[in-house]
């Protein structure tokens, strides 16, 4: 399990990561904005050449997300969706998930109520 924060400002997004039957699961803990895209760019990605092709994001500790990490999730989208792989959104509290459906990444990557449910579905 790795475990990533920024330099400067440790408490703003705290990431953990492991594997689940070939799954990355990328549990998040804090606020996504612009100063910490590039902490969760290199979470969801991660920092060698080759994404792995799929991914659950546990949001269901993050208060609050801005347009940096809607940028992020459709990036990392973008690049599995390449190798035919997918991004799954785990949890999301009602603020961050009302972020998620008024710019419509919900009908892009798919939102799950829990972790379970987005390594099944």
């Amino acid at each position: 399990m790795a475990h990533i924060e920024p330099a400067d400002r440790p408490e703003r997004l705290s990431v953990e990561d492991r594997m689940v039957g070939g799954i990355r699961v990328v549990s998040l803990r804090g606020e996504i904005d612009h100063d910490v895209q590039d902490v969760l760019s290199r979470a969801l990605l991660g920092e060698g050449a080759a994404a792995p092709p799929r991914i659950v994001a546990d949001l269901s500790e993050v208060t609050f997300m801005d347009s940096s990490g809607i940028n992020v999730f459709v990036a990392a989208y973008q690049q599995v969706s390449d190798v035919d792989g997918w991004v799954r959104i785990a949890g999301a509290q009602e603020s961050v998930l009302r972020v998620l459906r008024l710019v419509g990444v919900d009908t892009l990557i798919p939102c799950h109520p829990t972790t379970e449910q987005a390594l099944t579905a």
